[in-house]
């Protein structure tokens, strides 16, 4: 029995000691990152062209909604023996001015007026005025030019055009006889009136302020770009531009333009930088007709560390015995360079510290490390306790590894923000169309706490006002 004792203790310190040999612990000092400063790069303005198309009909609905009723009313007689109430009998009717020169709305408005004429004197006291009221029903034309200022649609409206169904008259000795003669000085008091209320009516409803600020506000929240990557896209505008505005056949255009910060953020969803106050509306003589977009992608270390563990998983390097699996895989930046962190087990356990720097190949869309190479201590350490792992074969494999594409992520990216561009309505009666290019990979930037990568998308957006409330 003895012997059997003896025999089994020294085949398990053989076991054991051959386990331990086969399963070496790696100590390896750590390049310590380097401190944490603001992120700070440069940031290439984007320019978004966006063709505002508003629909006469929307403008027509919008002033039959502010003119109701009453429209004007003169309601003393004694300064210049009238007095006029002037109704809107029947919906306004807006549409372009065809015959007109230099772009024209025409606004037809069937109107009822009830005038009150005084003929007569005032004698030793006595009161001798009759006063005699006409019933008029008739229809008004006014033509408008129109432009854009402060935010507002402009007009400058004058009647060119009344109709009287009848021809106003009264009785006098039993007979009807016109007195267009006296109805004429009345039109000229209310005329300028409803003009103004036009004019006023227009700009009211035709405030472009709130509506464009609330798209924008809207365009301006992050939006998730890819749930795998959770990353997010970011517009913050600076300047919007505007030309005057046009007619042209049933739409009055605005050649509006966004000047903007684009950017994608991997994470938990970023705070909106929109801020109503800051945003300045700047006429301009003409904009140009397509969309130039410079987006910054921002992932942070922690949020890239996460996506290269996720390549790595399932990955073994080595043979027979001699593998090792990557369990984890952090990453900082180090010396105007990237440090990667590799957490070994297998053949070896511990971790092994590269370094190189993030490069972009144009024509394969992938984002490899130039010159990646151990650390020098992680070198030295593996040549003296795991000499096949520090051999170039295997620090190859771990290179084709860190290689990866990120055409899949282009595509994704663009798809999504395709889907805003077809038919998407950030605000009721407001839809956003457009096309776009594909997107093109500018350069990569490194900061103390992010890798960003530049892109630009060029393409067009037109922005459409349909059933405006």
């Amino acid at each position: 029995m003895l012997k059997y004792s003896v025999f089994f203790s020294v085949l398990i310190t053989v076991l054991v000691n051959t386990a331990c040999a086969s399963k070496q612990q790696l100590m390896t000092i750590k390049p310590e990152p380097e401190e944490a400063a603001p992120l700070v790069y440069d940031h290439t303005p984007s320019f978004i062209n966006v063709p505002v198309s508003i629909k006469l009909k929307d403008i027509e609905n919008q002033i039959n909604t502010i003119l109701k009723g009453l429209i004007y009313e003169d309601k003393t007689i004694e300064d210049d023996d009238i007095e006029i109430k002037v109704w809107k009998q029947a919906p306004i009717t807006i549409q372009n001015d065809n015959a007109s020169k230099g772009g024209k709305i025409k606004t037809v408005l069937p109107l009822k007026a009830i005038v009150k004429y005084r003929i007569g004197t005032q004698a030793m006291g006595v009161n001798l005025y009759k006063t005699n009221e006409f019933n008029l029903n008739g229809v008004v034309t006014l033509t408008s030019h129109i432009g854009l200022s402060n935010w507002k649609l402009k007009s400058k409206t004058q009647i060119t055009d009344l109709q009287w169904k009848e021809s106003p008259s009264m009785v006098v000795y039993g007979k009807n006889v016109p007195v267009t003669y006296l109805v004429n000085p009345a039109v000229k008091i209310f005329r300028s009136s409803i003009e103004k209320s036009i004019d006023e009516a227009i700009e009211t409803s035709m405030d472009f302020k709130p509506n464009v600020l609330a798209a924008i506000e809207k365009l301006t929240v992050p939006f998730k770009m890819s749930d795998d990557y959770e990353s997010w896209l970011r517009i913050v505008p600076i300047e919007i531009y505007s030309t005057d505005a046009e007619l042209k056949k049933d739409n009055v255009l605005l050649q509006m333009g966004m000047k903007c910060t684009m950017e994608t953020l991997i994470g938990k969803q970023p705070e909106s930088k929109f801020d109503a106050k800051n945003i300045v509306l700047k006429p301009v003589e003409k904009m140009p007709n397509h969309v130039t977009s410079n987006i910054i992608a921002i992932s942070t270390y922690e949020d890239a560390s996460k996506i290269m563990t996720k390549n790595f998983s399932g990955q073994e390097f080595g043979s027979g015995t001699k593998k090792v699996t990557v369990k984890k895989v952090a990453l900082w930046h180090k010396n105007e360079g990237m440090v990667i962190a590799l957490d070994l087990q297998g053949a070896v356990n511990g971790s092994i510290y590269l370094q190189g720097n993030p490069q972009y190949d144009g024509a394969k869309k992938e984002v490899y490390f130039e010159k990646l190479d151990y650390v020098l201590d992680t070198k030295n350490k593996l040549i003296k306790t795991a000499n096949w792992l520090a051999k170039g074969l295997i620090l190859k494999k771990i290179q084709e590894n860190c290689r990866y594409s990120i055409q899949p992520n282009l595509d994704e990216g663009k798809q999504t923000m395709l889907s805003y561009l077809n038919n998407y309505s950030p605000m009721t009666g407001v839809f956003v169309n457009g096309t776009m290019n594909d997107i093109d990979f500018q350069k990569i930037q490194l900061t103390n706490t992010a890798i960003l990568a530049f892109l630009k998308v060029t393409g067009n957006i037109s922005v459409t006002v349909d059933g405006l409330k």
